[in-house]
Parts: structure tokens; C-alpha cells; sequence
């Protein structure tokens, strides 16, 4: 039995490896659950999965929680808040693996506290390998901790490799949808809507990632996420735009193999893989081939997509670039969610806040945050 914390357990990747622990019930358990501030979901999931510690946002909210369980006769139950109470979940000692859904870098020191005391983390938070990538997984080579993509790309990338060594890989293919403006005009992108940018056209996602989806800086994380996980250079990486989402993502091998892995549209089946890496449970996850009779691949516009561009950029320079990237790009698209700037205002952001970054590499988790800050702030500033 696999003892669970997951951190994010509100969110559809929270609520997906759940149904998988439902599904699994001799496998997997919940040891301890990062709700956020979805007071009533959590209260719903403690009552379900009956964790020993369930963290929410604040005092107040895990206050009332905890009332709440006591009015219900549940007993044996913490509640804790914070940052803090995520760490504490994340390195509560009977859990044995992690799980990190916690959007944006907010999950990133319970990430890397998970790991420092040796759990296993399946990595559904692309935001905490290009914000402190480096950090991470140093730490994880030091402590023996696996780290398990949950993201379909990496996922499909991380299957794609365990026929192969590290130095027989040549590229790592990533595949994109193109997102909704994958044939739109350039000369329409100027009046492009959140309303438009939010209709992704396989997946249903979180709001920001849904919008980084349509401007491909989502893929542009990835890459720099790629890097990271798997040890290769930003040009042994690139992308392919495969608007059919069939193929999750490709590896190509110096002896001009390429390993392509294919799957339904279904983020359980990701999250099944790395709950029980090295195993391969059954499932009921089946594809239909049917849906290989036509293929497209083609190369991305770039003058389409800047943003594509810039995480290239950023990927070969590393570091607070990384971190400025990312950050850039949560408050352009909070900005753009709120009609503050237009949809190409966020490439235009991110390219201002990206040229006004200075080189470096934040040693530490409190380094990385503090740069984190830093770009949040310059990218208020430089917003149109």
C-alpha cells in the first residue's frame, strides 16, 4: 500500500489522482491532503479519504475546517495552514509519495522539502523545475529520490526513455496542440478575448494554463522543464505543433530511432504511471487506433507565437531568466484575464521584464523566491 500526500487535492489534478486511489483501492491511500482555499472541497475529501493532516491557505480557513469535522464526530484529523502546513504535509513521515499539483511556485518549498526528506514526487507543477529545476534536482540526485513527471509531455518522454541511455538520445520531440489560434491571422490576434483564448481544443485546463496553452508558452515551460528533468541541453529539445494530441511526445535516438508515446486525452493515465512507477497497473485507460489514421506535425510560427521564443531564450541562459520568465508570464495573463493589456501584451511584458534581468543562478530555495518577487514586481511596472 502506497501511502499519499497530495499537495493541490482541490484542483483537477488533485481530484484525478483520487479517482485513481479510488480505482486502486488496494494500492494506494491518503496520507495527508494541501487543499487551498476550496473550504467546502476539502471538507468533502477529509471526509472521504480521512488523512491525518490536511493543510489549507489560512488560519482561518483550517480553523473553520477543523470545527467543522468536530461538529461531524471525525476525530484524529489536523488541520494546519500555510506554507507550513503544506511543507508539513509533504514530509509527513507516513507518507510515501508526493504528489505536487499546487499551481505556480506556491508548492515549490514543499517540493523540494518532500524530496530533502526522501519521498518520492510525482511532478504535476511544471512552474518548480523552471523556477529551481537546478535546485531540485541536485537535491534529488543527492537524497536518491525519484522524480516522476505527471505532465503528459514529460511523462510520455520519461516511458519514451526507459528503452534507451542517456547518451543515446539525440532530441526529445515535445508535441503541442497549437491552442485555439493555431491558423487565426496575425493581423486578429490584436482582438483576441479571454473569453476565445479560454476554449482550448483537447484539453480542459486550469485558467492560466489554459491561456499559456494559446499563447505556447506553456510548451515553452516545458521545454525548460525538459531540460531539467531529463539532462539535456535547450537544443536537444524541440517542439512540434500536433494538433491531433494523440502523440504526447517523442524520442529521438542517435541511431535515428524515434520512440513515440501514444495514449487517450486522459490525465489519470499519467498520474497512474508515476503513483506506480516502476509497475504498469491494467486499466481501463484504452485508445482507440481509429484515431491514427490522420497525423499532422508541423514546425511552430514563432513570430505567431513570441513566447515560444522566449522560453527558448531564457532556456539557454538559465536561471533568474527562467524564474523571470515564468513569473512574467503569471502576471501578463492575470492582466490580460482582466482586460489590463491585450493578448500580445503578454509576450511584450515577458520580453521587457526578460531584458532587464540580470545573470544569475539562485542557489537556494529563498534566493529563487526573492528573484521570483523581484520579476513579479518589474513585470507590474513594465505591464501596458
Amino acid at each position: 500500500m502506497k501511502r499519499l500526500a497530495i499537495l493541490g487535492s482541490t484542483g483537477s489534478i488533485g481530484q484525478s489522482t483520487l479517482s485513481i486511489v479510488e480505482q486502486f483501492p488496494d494500492r494506494f491511500s491518503v496520507a495527508a491532503l494541501a487543499a487551498g482555499r476550496n473550504l467546502d472541497q476539502a471538507y468533502s475529501q477529509t471526509l472521504r479519504w480521512r488523512p491525518r493532516i490536511v493543510s489549507l491557505a489560512t488560519e482561518e480557513l483550517a480553523g473553520r475546517l477543523a470545527a467543522r469535522l468536530r461538529q461531524a464526530g471525525v476525530t484524529g484529523i489536523e488541520a494546519v495552514h500555510g506554507s507550513a502546513g503544506t511543507v508539513a504535509c509533504a514530509t509527513l513521515p507516513e507518507a510515501d509519495f508526493v504528489v505536487s499539483a499546487i499551481v505556480g511556485v506556491a508548492g515549490l518549498e514543499a517540493t523540494h522539502a518532500a524530496i530533502l526528506a526522501g519521498k518520492p514526487v510525482g511532478l504535476a507543477n511544471k512552474e518548480c523545475m523552471v523556477a529551481a529545476g537546478e535546485i531540485l534536482t541536485d537535491a534529488a540526485r543527492r537524497c536518491s529520490v525519484p522524480i516522476l513527471p505527471i505532465d503528459s509531455e514529460h511523462n510520455a518522454v520519461h516511458q519514451c526513455l526507459r528503452v534507451g541511455v542517456h547518451r543515446e538520445v539525440k532530441t526529445i520531440w515535445l508535441t503541442a496542440s497549437g491552442g485555439p489560434f493555431r491558423n487565426l491571422p496575425l493581423e486578429e490576434f490584436a482582438a483576441i478575448t479571454p473569453e476565445q483564448a479560454l476554449k482550448h481544443p483537447t484539453w480542459v485546463m486550469g485558467r492560466r494554463i489554459t491561456i499559456d496553452s494559446a499563447t505556447m508558452l506553456n510548451k515553452g515551460l516545458e521545454v525548460i522543464e525538459a531540460c531539467r528533468l531529463f539532462n539535456v541541453e535547450p537544443d536537444q529539445v524541440r517542439v512540434t505543433v500536433h494538433p491531433q494530441s494523440t502523440v504526447h511526445s517523442l524520442v529521438e535516438y542517435i541511431d535515428g530511432s524515434i520512440l513515440a508515446q501514444i495514449s487517450v486525452t486522459d490525465m489519470r493515465l499519467p498520474i497512474l504511471y508515476a503513483l506506480a512507477f516502476p509497475e504498469r497497473p491494467a486499466s481501463s485507460l484504452t485508445f482507440d487506433l481509429a484515431a491514427l489514421r490522420h497525423l499532422e506535425f508541423e514546425q511552430p510560427d514563432l513570430q505567431r507565437f513570441p513566447c515560444l521564443r522566449l522560453a527558448f531564450e531564457a532556456a539557454k541562459k538559465g536561471g533568474a531568466h527562467c524564474i523571470a520568465l515564468n513569473a512574467a508570464d503569471e502576471v501578463a495573463v492575470d492582466a490580460f484575464l482582466d482586460r489590463r493589456i491585450p493578448f500580445m501584451g503578454i509576450p511584450r511584458t515577458i520580453e521587457k521584464v526578460l531584458a532587464s534581468t540580470p545573470e544569475a543562478h539562485p542557489a537556494t530555495i529563498a534566493e529563487v523566491l526573492a528573484a521570483d518577487r523581484d520579476a513579479r514586481q518589474r513585470a507590474g511596472l513594465a505591464l501596458e
